[in-house]
């Protein structure tokens, strides 16, 4: 404490209210020096005493009176001028503040109401002490705000620190800490906290690591790759390139016809009469590559065969031939039959984003799209897809619809290099973080190397809670995207322990320290992948042959059911032992075709010539005699 002749003193204004009997233990300095965001404290440290010295801590709120307001600083830094501790006698000390806004009493309430911002500034000598509780809690009141608590203070463990819901999310938001501080935690909070305030929120979390599902037992559903129906159609031309191309630069040629082709297959499918003509892109109408029209591979197939057969299409042949391979090859690989389903030829698209974006949620407001397993190329075009159609979605609503795309590991679909990622997933999603809240579709990020991420995604998160971060290049990316008068908040930045926060935004009063609340292990993304190993087995109980069988047994195509009516061969070849020949018109021929030579997977394709033995990739299929 600070000590004049031998004697503290208490300085007696109207702001301090002091009780004559009240203790000093408050008064801990006085202000020595000040400029316009900082000030000087001097105080000294009495060796031989228990002087008060843990509230000199760094992260600490401090309260210095002006007489008309009073001054909170943070502390930033703590020092002893002469650099010598003595075991004995006093020890001055220097403590150098952050001056982040004033508390005052509100006129005939006395009601402590704090402001950002400096109007008085303290004089030389003024008095330094211990914040009171009650201008604390001030501090972080979210005046007409709905406001609910997801933690502790960290100065004050007593008091809740509050967030403001509709803020944090109308603004987008951010979580990003190193591994293992509790960033799945914060997230699963979050959302259940969020889910409770506004029930009539949904959201879609983009789940690389399967975790989500299991947090939210009775409130989410989940897609993975066995799920879900995303049929092919719904794809823009871009999408369905990087599907077909798996991840690797286009053909510009092959992506040409396709945005000729595709056009015509969609019009093969809505009227069928007029099918077989081929039209040019310009006859096409409104219908584009990008229209989400349905349409057949059976008759996209068909339309390069056709293309091939023209007189002036000798020099197209070879890219023609080689874009009718790429299609063969990526219908038949089970990691797309998503995509590729026959069933997903019809117009089910009410169904399919109904079922994505849970409307309506049927008590399961949270969707878990798991991509664990996925291929990269995969992932990148369906969270582009899912995106875009989530900012549509909202957007047709009038703004009735509520909802919010989650991104964990969000520095893999929006890389600060532009020449990494998915161009059209970072659009898709810096769509929504631009202009998404006008419609009610909001943005939460997630990531652990904040310096990776397109800077454009995280200026457009208004609410940031920073935990630990141990990268000098994310800790400057943290601290540029918070306001110069608190950068000193972000000093430990590297020190924080488990489930601690720097909170900071438009979801808070001000920036504050806090830690979350403590889940119960059945709400913690994850919480099973931390546990032991189980029992101990023999080191050579494995059998290596079976889990050879398994891993073939996943990209091995599984047959249809030839007596299955949603399994149409018109959509295309599903490979089966014996496939029926479907006329234009749709009536099955009753010849239809033998069995094929089995060499690896195919597909048959369909024409009008009935008697004609077909070959596709490395299966042959023969005509069958009636």
């Amino acid at each position: 404490m600070y000590a004049e002749n031998g004697k503290a003193v208490g300085e007696t204004v109207s702001q301090e209210r002091r009780n004559p009997q009240q203790p000093d233990a408050r008064m801990l300095g006085r202000v020595i020096q000040c400029d316009g965001a900082r000030a000087t404290i001097s105080s000294y440290v009495d060796a031989a005493e228990d002087a008060p010295t843990d509230l000199w801590n760094i992260g600490k709120l401090i309260s210095v009176s002006t007489g008309q307001t009073r001054l909170v600083g943070l502390v930033c830094s703590i020092e002893t001028p002469s650099g010598i501790w003595a075991e004995t006698g006093t020890n001055p000390i220097t403590v150098h503040l952050e001056l982040i806004g004033e508390v005052r009493d509100e006129p005939g309430t006395r009601r402590p109401v704090f402001d950002r911002g400096i109007t008085v500034y303290p004089n030389i000598g003024s008095i330094a002490h211990q914040i009171r509780s009650r201008d604390l809690e001030a501090v972080y009141q979210m005046h007409g705000k709905r406001a609910v608590a997801i933690g502790q203070l960290a100065q004050n463990t007593k008091l809740p620190a509050r967030i403001a819901i509709d803020c944090m999310l109308n603004r987008h938001f951010a979580i990003v800490g190193t591994t293992g501080v509790g960033k799945s935690s914060a997230v699963s909070l979050l959302l259940h906290k969020a889910i409770e305030e506004r029930p009539d929120l949904r959201i879609l979390i983009l789940d690389p690591h399967n975790e989500f599902s299991a947090a939210f037992p009775s409130q989410a559903a989940r897609i993975d790759q066995t799920t879900l129906d995303l049929p092919f159609w719904l794809f823009r031309l871009e999408e369905l390139t990087e599907v077909l191309f798996r991840g690797r630069d286009g053909v510009v040629e092959e992506i040409d016809m396709l945005r000729d082709l595709i056009p015509a297959a969609k019009l093969a499918y809505s009227q069928p009469s007029g099918a077989a003509r081929l039209r040019r892109s310009s006859d096409h109408g409104s219908v584009t590559a990008d229209t989400p029209v349905p349409y057949r591979i059976n008759d996209l197939i068909r339309l390069i065969d056709e293309r091939m057969g023209l007189l002036d299409s000798k020099a197209e042949r070879p890219v023609l031939r080689s874009l009718r391979g790429r299609l063969e090859s990526i219908i038949n690989d089970p990691s797309y039959r998503f995509m590729f389903a026959p069933s997903l030829v019809e117009d089910s698209i009410r169904d399919i984003i109904g079922k994505i974006f849970r409307v309506p949620h049927g008590g399961k407001p949270v969707m878990c799209f798991q991509m664990a397993g996925m291929p990269s190329e995969v992932v990148n075009s369906v969270c582009s897809v899912l995106a875009r159609l989530a900012f549509d979605l909202a957007q047709a609503s009038a703004n009735r619809l509520k909802l919010l795309v989650l991104c964990e590991e969000a520095h893999r679909y929006m890389p600060s290099d532009p020449r990494l990622g998915f161009a059209p997933t970072r659009h898709a999603l810096a769509r929504i973080a631009k202009e998404g809240r006008k419609y009610g579709c909001y943005l939460g990020v997630v990531t652990q190397r904040p310096g990776e991420l397109d800077p454009t995604i995280l200026s457009q998160c208004s609410t940031v809670f920073a935990m630990r971060l141990s990268n000098d290049r994310d800790q400057d990316i943290i601290r540029s995207a918070i306001a110069d008068s608190s950068a000193s908040t972000l000093s430990f930045l590297s020190s924080m322990g488990q489930r601690e926060a720097i909170a900071f935004g438009e979801g808070v009063a001000t920036p504050m320290r806090l830690k979350f609340e403590e889940l119960s292990p059945d709400l913690i993304p994850g919480a099973h992948a931390d546990s032991d190993f189980g029992e101990v087995t023999e080191p050579d109980d494995l059998d290596l042959a079976a889990m050879i069988e398994r891993m073939r047994h996943v990209n091995r195509a599984e047959p249809a059911n030839a007596a299955d009516p949603q399994a149409d061969p018109a959509f295309f070849g599903e490979p089966s032992s014996v496939l029926k020949r479907v006329l234009p018109g749709g009536a099955a021929n009753s010849g239809g075709w033998a069995d094929r030579e089995q060499r690896g997977g195919g597909v048959a394709a369909f024409d009008d010539e009935p008697r004609r033995a077909r070959r596709f990739g490395d299966a042959t299929y023969r005509p069958i005699r009636d």
